[in-house]
């Protein structure tokens, strides 16, 4: 089978399965990337993220990952929006999910198309009995984004999050190695000129300089990786955002030509969960209710510490009822701790003190504590 026909196929394959792009690339990424990645990783800027530490040989490279693979097919799926992401920060009394989260798991409906898309293709390959496959959707340490840009699908911004010319900030990736050479496309150029939009608008200036994150500042990082109680530096920036950081995407230029995405399950965006309903959510209901999204991988008790910071930034005496039930009544530290931080913004000093004094007298935890006197 000629090479041409090779990547009509692929491409074929990859309308089959509902991929709003594909793109193929030599695996070997420029020595660059691996570069980065340590420096990334030696100033300390993934936080509690470890394993990006521990995998680093492997992730630094395709190759390293899987010696074997000659091709890399990149995929990705349209996410984008109806709605404009920003307009989420004035809500209040909102909880305001990233965009990615609002709807079915990513992982689950990719890796799924994936599968099917790689079954179908080493169908067609495999003629001599020695092409193998490897699928990879964000759960493997293989650097998606620099692979996506070597491809084409578009190029690492500013802010380290790619961007494409016909889908702006959203696009999910997957990849397929393969141990066969196919032909190539070219890679992407970087389009970003002098805009410094996603800098500027990063609400705890997580950005050391363009291209440079300190990810242990990022907004997504504290709601998600970070496993701790949310520095108190970076409470009241956070604002209603609890899970995750759509401003730096949002703000981006190139969305002028990003498309809603046809995807249903990703279609979720309209759906409002108010901040007095998520402070409610014991661990069943919180199962439930995220039950096929990709919150449900941070746990009740982180997911709600987001929500009481959200509350404390709310400016509504609505939500201190429900603050002092946690305080007095919930089962993780996590959460006593924040909703005391979170009272604190919402009530008046006399109401303040009162509950303090009571509340101190029955708490054993000293992180709790110590709250009250932050």
């Amino acid at each position: 089978m000629h090479q041409i026909n090779l990547k009509l196929l692929i491409h074929e394959l990859a309308d089959e399965f509902k991929f709003d792009v594909c793109r193929i690339t030599d695996p070997n990424l420029p020595n660059e990337t691996s570069l980065r990645l340590k420096e990334f990783i030696d100033l300390g800027f993934h936080g509690n993220m470890k394993w990006l530490a521990d995998t680093f040989e492997r992730r630094k490279s395709p190759i390293s990952l899987w010696e074997e693979a000659k091709s890399a097919i990149v995929v990705g799926v349209n996410y984008g929006p109806k709605l404009d992401p920003l307009s989420k920060n004035k809500e209040k009394l909102v909880g305001n999910i990233s965009v990615y989260a609002q709807g079915r798991d990513y992982h689950d409906v990719i890796k799924g198309r994936l599968k099917l898309f790689s079954s179908k293709l080493i169908s067609k390959l495999d003629v001599d009995r020695k092409t193998q496959i490897k699928v990879f959707v964000d759960t493997a340490p293989l650097m998606e984004k620099p692979l996506a840009q070597k491809a084409g699908l578009g190029w690492q911004g500013k802010h380290t999050n790619l961007v494409s010319k016909n889908f702006g900030s959203w696009l999910f990736l997957g990849v397929i190695l393969v141990n066969k050479i196919l032909e190539y496309d070219s890679s992407e150029d970087d389009h970003c000129g002098s805009c410094h939009s996603c800098i500027d608008i990063c609400p705890t200036n997580a950005f050391v300089k363009p291209y440079k994150l300190d990810a242990t500042k990022c907004i997504s990082y504290l709601t998600i990786e970070n496993k701790n109680p949310i520095p108190k530096e970076y409470r009241h920036a956070i604002g209603n955002k609890i899970f995750g950081c759509d401003d730096c995407l949002a703000i981006c230029p190139w969305n002028k030509y990003a498309q809603e995405t046809k995807e249903i399950k990703f279609y979720n965006n309209e759906k409002i969960y108010s901040l007095l309903q998520l402070l409610k959510l014991c661990d069943q209901r919180f199962r439930v209710m995220f039950s096929k999204s990709p919150i449900k991988r941070i746990g009740r008790d982180r997911f709600i510490r987001n929500c009481c910071i959200a509350a404390g930034n709310s400016q509504s005496k609505l939500l201190i009822p429900q603050l002092k039930f946690l305080i007095f009544n919930d089962g993780s530290e996590l959460v006593r701790g924040s909703a005391v931080w979170a009272f604190q913004q919402l009530e008046n000093k006399d109401n303040i003190l009162k509950t303090k004094t009571r509340h101190i007298d029955k708490e054993l935890s000293r992180y709790v504590i110590n709250e009250w006197y932050i």
